[in-house]
């Protein structure tokens, strides 16, 4: 189920992510920042929400983001260059605790800064598990948010593994909570990194925010 796009703008997305997308840093501090010169979009969520195997899907690259079976490995902010239009940040993921408090504690407040500070980012796309839906800890990073006024749009992941009505219905659910959110942008895309069911959709979405 997705909310239908033009085909111009699915055929933007398609060309934007055809060329060339390489891994340009990773960041630990935020003196070690890229300049930013360019439309940036970063991707956040709960730790084991699939961002990595959404990042490959809508990429096309089989192991552009590492996909792990450990929850909570990706512990800074990895930069990636769309061309010269855009550039993508894989967030750490929240909500995991297993790791040693003070590294939780250190990247929980370098991905803070940069949602806080960060020049040029035109929106925070945020996954969230379509089997779940809008979790406590969600909330919290969509508070900051819309303290913040950084507009975010929600990604409902693993809709493959929801029936037609079930995804409907948490599509629905979820645009009914964003409705009270300033920030939130009001269009909830649900995807799927399994069958790239809204995977286009995603990105034509994020082709309208580059440099055309």
């Amino acid at each position: 189920m997705t909310t239908p796009h033009s085909p111009e703008a699915l055929e933007a997305g398609r060309l934007l992510f055809a060329g060339p997308v390489t891994f340009e840093r990773g960041v630990v501090k935020m003196d070690g920042l890229p300049a930013a010169d360019l439309p940036e979009i970063a991707f956040a969520g709960r730790s084991n929400v699939g961002k990595s195997s959404l990042v490959n899907a809508l990429t096309g690259r089989k192991s552009l983001a590492r996909a792990s079976g450990e929850p909570g490995r990706t512990r800074e902010l990895n930069f990636f260059l769309v061309g010269e239009r855009l550039r993508f940040v894989d967030m750490p993921g929240y909500g995991y605790a297993k790791a040693p408090k003070t590294e939780i504690e250190r990247w929980t407040k370098l991905v803070r800064d940069y949602l806080r500070g960060r020049p040029g980012l035109a929106r925070v796309f945020l996954l969230v598990d379509a089997r779940h839906g809008v979790k406590a800890n969600d909330a919290v990073v969509m508070d900051m948010l819309d303290e913040s006024a950084v507009v975010y749009q929600v990604v409902l992941t693993k809709a493959d593994k929801l029936s037609d009505k079930a995804l409907a219905d948490i599509v629905a659910d979820t645009s009914k909570v964003l409705l009270k959110r300033p920030a939130a942008h009001p269009l909830v895309l649900p995807v799927s990194a399994h069958d790239g069911a809204g995977v286009a959709e995603l990105r034509a979405e994020i082709a309208a925010l580059a440099i055309s």
